[in-house]
């Protein structure tokens, strides 16, 4: 039985915690006496419980994040009636900050704030000495990334087969944007480059394929980023025509300088992705988040990406910014659709514990959920109604739009028309026909997309379906929809001949039907 038991609640199975592993790489002599144990917030939290229960840990340090608070909550609660000997020590963002009122830090015995790699354990070293601080609350230092162990061999086989590998060259942002956590950031700081080269090269030496580095600012430093996208082309998994590789950044959307291009254009289609974050394009909302960035150098290097590379982008914007209004938001929608990336995220702001964007609430009537995840419910400029269509647009933007199913039947939608306002009306019918957000299967969204687009839209039904036809193959499929026979030949004749993106890839299943 471990002394000492790291646990949290993923989102998903996919996503293995890399903040655990991190802690667990740290604990120096106690991690023979420590183990990890990840869970799903599907997962019933009786069944958490007795799992927590039957390891029978002296010390329970919990990952508390903004996807598994209400369900970590209610199990340190059960946690402390059956055993209220066990220490159970938080830490994670959704803690970290704004947490005088929180339930779970009130039930908890301790709370680290912050960067907890050393400070977890330090911590523990005295709670089985049976020194327990008087304090409740332990800031953690900010640990020099030099001082701290890789925690890259704890992913498991199983881990680099079936889930999700994060990894970390830097840590910090050096920018202020309000919405954001990284806003509370202290400036950048590097891990030790060739050490962490080591650390890849032991992951592919495994097997490991597909890496999402989690820095928020990748390419802050072009002679890092250069070094790092130079180990992977050497790696003998990047060839001219295809990539074992599937590599994930975020990035930042102006710089992208020629040192940098020269290197990316040697990846093939696919190989790279880039989460490009441009939340808003409106000046005025911008300046007032504290968001810097050079529109123009953004709409150049995307424009850039996508006509050079075959990078699949990312790109994200943000619904409810403190005066953004249903007409500048369309604005940026639809200028960002011009640009091409293959994928647009439409999340809904939220208020995240310790951002700055609380000073804004009042002026510009800023109301919130008080359940996690604290989406936005109403501003001055967006009523509660406009932006319930707008998270129904974010859902269904998603479903079609984002998914790959749809590549070339989507732009049926707004020919000459703005992209927003085609897919808003789409959006809201869809939703009066369905009656639902999630939960249409792929047949029935393909039949009622055909019909919307044949009916409301008008456009041709044999142009429709020639078009749904070939994005149904690409996505593997070589059944008739009913919808489409009448316009695709006989059920019984031979399915015309899969696009190149089905076949078998190394890349995620959305990213290779975006290839088509």
């Amino acid at each position: 039985m471990p002394d000492i038991l790291l646990a949290t609640l993923n989102a998903r199975y996919i996503h293995a915690s890399f903040g655990l592993r991190s802690l667990l790489a740290n604990l120096g002599p106690l991690a023979s006496r420590a183990a990890l144990r990840e869970f799903e917030i599907q997962q019933r939290t009786v069944d958490i419980l007795e799992s927590i229960l039957a390891a029978r840990p002296r010390i329970l340090g919990l990952g508390c994040y903004i996807w598994n608070i209400d369900q970590s909550t209610r199990l340190v609660a059960e946690l402390k009636r059956l055993a209220p000997e066990m220490l159970i020590v938080l830490g994670g963002p959704e803690v970290s900050y704004e947490y005088e009122s929180l339930e779970i830090v009130q039930q908890a015995d301790y709370l680290i704030t912050g960067e907890a790699d050393l400070a977890f354990r330090a911590l523990c070293e005295r709670l089985l000495a049976g020194d327990r601080p008087a304090e409740k609350v332990i800031p953690a230092g900010v640990p020099a990334p030099s001082d701290l162990a890789f925690p890259y061999a704890l992913y498991s086989d199983e881990d680099l087969a079936h889930r999700v590998v994060y990894v970390e060259a830097s840590r910090g942002c050096p920018y202020e944007c309000e919405f954001c956590l990284s806003a509370l950031d202290i400036p950048v700081r590097q891990f030790p480059l060739e050490p962490f080269i080591a650390q890849m090269q032991s992951l592919l030496d495994r097997g490991c394929r597909q890496f999402k580095f989690v820095d928020r600012t990748f390419n802050l430093n072009p002679r890092v980023s250069r070094r790092i996208l130079e180990f992977f082309l050497d790696s003998g998994l990047v060839r001219p025509d295809r990539s074992e590789l599937f590599l994930h950044f975020e990035m930042v959307p102006d710089r992208l300088p020629e040192s940098l291009r020269e290197l990316i254009v040697r990846f093939p289609a696919g190989a790279l992705q880039f989460e490009v974050g441009i939340q808003t394009f409106d000046p005025e909302v911008s300046e007032r988040i504290s968001r810097r960035q050079d529109v123009a150098k953004v709409e150049d290097n995307l424009r850039w990406l996508r006509s050079e590379t075959g990078v699949h982008i990312h790109a994200d914007l943000i619904v409810g910014l403190p005066g953004e209004t249903l007409g500048t938001f369309r604005a940026g929608f639809d200028r960002l659709v011009a640009l091409g990336p293959q994928e647009i995220q439409v999340g809904l702001l939220k208020r995240l514990r310790g951002t700055p964007i609380a000073r804004h609430e009042a002026t510009f009537g800023l109301v919130y959920s008080p359940a996690a995840p604290y989406e936005i419910l109403q501003t001055s400029t967006l009523d509660f109604q406009t932006l319930q269509r707008l998270r129904r647009f974010s859902r269904f933007w998603d479903l079609v739009a984002n998914s790959g199913q749809f590549l070339e039947s989507t732009p049926l939608l707004w020919a000459n028309a703005s992209p927003f306002a085609a897919f808003f009306a789409f959006s809201d019918w869809l939703f009066a026909e369905t009656g639902q957000t999630s939960g249409i299967a792929l047949p029935r969204l393909l039949e009622l997309l055909f019909r919307y687009m044949t009916e409301r839209v008008g456009l041709s039904p044999a142009v429709v379906a020639e078009t749904m036809w070939r994005d149904y193959q690409r996505g593997g499929h070589s059944d008739r929809p009913a919808c489409l026979r009448p316009w695709i030949g006989s059920k019984n004749s031979p399915p015309s001949a899969p696009l190149a993106a089905t076949s078998k890839s190394s890349l995620p299943a959305r990213q290779s039907r975006h290839r088509g």
